[in-house]
């Protein structure tokens, strides 16, 4: 099992951003992903970075994270920008980067800034356009009978997350997707649900507290709960042990990626907590 650190760039600074990043790949994490939304969900009057900009410049200042999001949202760019902007950073980033894809998880802000009003079922249709226009362009077609074809194509076809519990992303993540993300209000049906991706390797976001050794009346398990607990099982605290046993149980249900989302936004002494207890321990660690 690996693990990403999902950090949604709202509130922070670009360079704490970095700072993370760099924390995460000396502590042996596999990757880092944040989110795509032009307002921050909750909290619309915080600071939040464009997504693909953030991870073009993460990119560039680390050597050896993959890069990628839970997800970018299919409306924000149309496909032939979108391959583009993938063959670029896949080239530049040494293949690192990873395209994760869902059809948009916060209506309010496609109407509000005047990108679409289409509903779910369209919007999920276009995903599925998408994702089929991507693929062509990749391996160097063209999208229309006699029509230009994108170059250069990445080295090798990057690779694919599609996010969500819906039947779309289901039948997408079947048929295209190298990853299946199931996010972390849904992880209560990964049982459900996880038989229905095929070959795609499946991933789970979770919400993750860790009670440190001098915490012995639990109160950051106890926060988080409060704070978080309408996530259901996609929140998960206690002690390192329990975290590890944990983690061993998803693993046995066939997840082979967890992106840990903290609640403090992932400081070094969080990451390097995170590291020493639970990852090292359990072997996962990139180095």
């Amino acid at each position: 099992m690996e693990f990403f650190v999902f950090l949604p760039q709202s509130r922070l600074g670009v360079e704490q951003v970095v700072a993370r990043a760099l924390a995460a790949e000396r502590l042996g994490f596999s990757g880092m992903a944040f989110m795509d939304h032009l307002v921050t969900p909750m909290a619309e009057g915080q600071d939040l970075w464009e997504a693909m900009t953030l991870a073009t410049w993460v990119a560039a200042r680390t050597t050896t994270l993959r890069i990628g999001h839970l997800v970018l949202c299919d409306a924000f760019r149309h496909p032939a920008v979108l391959a583009k902007q993938v063959a670029t950073l896949d080239s530049a980033s040494g293949g690192r980067f990873e395209v994760g894809l869902g059809w948009g998880s916060w209506p309010s802000e496609l109407t509000g800034f005047g990108i679409t009003e289409a509903g779910p079922a369209a919007r999920a249709a276009r995903l599925a356009d998408t994702v089929r226009t991507l693929s062509a362009l990749w391996a160097g077609e063209p999208v229309r009978q006699d029509g230009p074809r994108q170059v250069p194509v990445p080295t090798t076809r990057p690779t694919l997350v599609v996010g969500g519990a819906g039947p779309t992303a289901l039948a997408l993540a079947r048929e295209h997707a190298d990853w299946w993300n199931l996010p972390a209000p849904d992880l209560h049906r990964l049982a459900e649900l996880r038989g229905q991706v095929g070959r795609a390797r499946v991933s789970v976001q979770q919400m993750v507290a860790l009670q440190q050794p001098d915490d012995v009346g639990g109160a950051s398990v106890a926060r988080a709960r409060r704070h978080f607990g309408h996530l259901g099982a996609g929140l998960v605290a206690g002690t390192a042990a329990e975290l590890r046993a944990h983690f061993v149980d998803l693993e046995g249900q066939g997840v082979d990626r967890v992106y840990v989302w903290f609640p403090d936004q992932a400081p070094e002494q969080t990451l390097e907590a995170f590291a020493h207890a639970v990852l090292a321990p359990l072997g996962s660690t990139s180095s």
